[in-house]
């Protein structure tokens, strides 16, 4: 099957659509019947932002800006030191008390599938440290 594009001159586009937005422009109560700028295909503009009213409230809620503390520990550093490189320790803390093979998985995802650059001894100390402090038989309320 043969499939022919028919190519349309760009005078005769600018032809059907200025009709058009000169007839949408006369319609009652239209506030705007577009604004385009010139520009290449999928070049967008924001448009600017408005200028604060007098009176105008605006809120925001309070965003938790504290860092967990872990438990004191050796290998504590090492957590903090290689974990914060990503994200903060404070997924440490909100985990539930996971048992030990647990841990030892998460830190393995982290390297193996999220690219974390931990050495193998080091990832056997910071499994060290969470089996011994974040596990169900051994966190601290």
């Amino acid at each position: 099957m043969n499939i022919r594009s028919i190519a349309v001159p760009a005078l005769a586009l600018a032809l059907i659509a200025v009709p058009a937005l000169a007839l949408a422009q006369q319609r009652p109560g239209l506030v705007s019947a577009g604004d385009y700028v010139a520009g290449t295909l999928g070049e967008a503009f924001q448009p600017a932002r408005a200028a604060a009213q007098p009176g105008s409230v605006y809120r925001v809620g309070k965003w938790p800006t504290y860092t967990a503390d872990l438990a004191p520990g050796k290998g504590r550093d090492t957590v903090v030191g290689n974990c914060s490189m990503c994200h903060s320790v404070t997924y440490i803390t909100m985990q539930p008390p996971l048992p030990a093979a647990a841990w030892k998985a998460e830190v393995h995802k982290m390297i193996a599938a999220m690219g974390a650059p931990i050495q193998p001894a080091t990832a056997d100390e910071i499994v060290s440290y969470l089996q011994q402090h974040y596990t169900p038989q051994t966190r601290q309320p």
